[in-house]
């Protein structure tokens, strides 16, 4: 594949050691100090871009992208208010769009297990449920993407929830996101379920951020000659 990626920071530098690892070209790097060139990729024979920026800046990136027929994986959070558009944008042009909050195969399955969990706990009234994750100093967003899906997830399965907080919460309707931000923690989500004598914890600790980078080239690989929009559900058959 001849690989565009837009976002040049750490995550995007794994990336194009990854891609280059399985044989893949890093065709064009689009950063803060040539951004507008993202107009002009349509003439670069780019086969797939893959986005880590920022949310102000993502909408704007992946639409660009979109409008050229470049089909886009997208692990920026933060954005999402505006994906109705974007799925818009991918039917009227054909094009493949891939969005994953994290693209670690573990966090992937870590999702399925506790939407697993939810769903028997949903029987099981006497445990309440909450999320913590923890994540480096750099991370601009605040509940993570992460977390969010956790949230989504648990919402859905479990009748007694019905939105979720980024604070405590003495209302039991309301799922609790804890967050925090230390040093350089690569990324660590909980799913705690709390009775009167027993508590049950899931919980996902990244390593490194080669997991997540990983899961983004294997994205792309699924993605290619794809139109839809996809997630990590579909790459993995979860």
């Amino acid at each position: 594949m001849n690989i565009a990626i837009i976002g040049y920071g750490r995550m995007g530098r794994t990336i194009e050691n990854i891609a280059k690892t399985r044989g893949h070209n890093i065709q064009t790097i689009i950063d803060v100090d040539n951004e507008e060139d993202i107009h002009n990729l349509k003439e670069e024979k780019i086969d797939i871009a893959i986005e880590f920026t920022r949310p102000e800046s993502a909408f704007s990136n992946i639409s660009t992208l979109l409008q050229q027929k470049i089909p886009v994986i997208s692990g920026t959070t933060g954005w999402l208010d505006k994906m109705d558009e974007i799925k818009a944008l991918v039917e009227s042009t054909g094009t493949g769009f891939l969005y994953a909050p994290n693209f670690s195969v573990g966090v992937n399955l870590f999702f399925a297990i506790s939407e697993y969990a939810a769903k028997i706990m949903n029987n099981i009234p006497d445990f309440d449920v909450k999320i913590e994750e923890v994540h480096h100093i750099h991370k601009l967003d605040s509940p993570s993407g992460t977390a969010i899906q956790l949230a989504q997830d648990v919402i859905q399965a479990l009748d007694r929830k019905e939105k979720w907080v980024n604070e405590k919460s003495d209302v039991p309707s309301e799922l609790e996101i804890l967050s925090s931000r230390e040093q350089e923690v690569a990324g660590i989500h909980r799913v705690i379920y709390s009775g009167l004598a027993d508590i049950i914890q899931l919980e996902h600790t990244a390593t490194s951020r080669e997991g997540f980078a990983t899961g983004a080239v294997l994205a792309a690989e699924f993605l290619i000659g794809k139109k839809g929009v996809y997630s990590m559900k579909d790459v993995l058959n979860l």
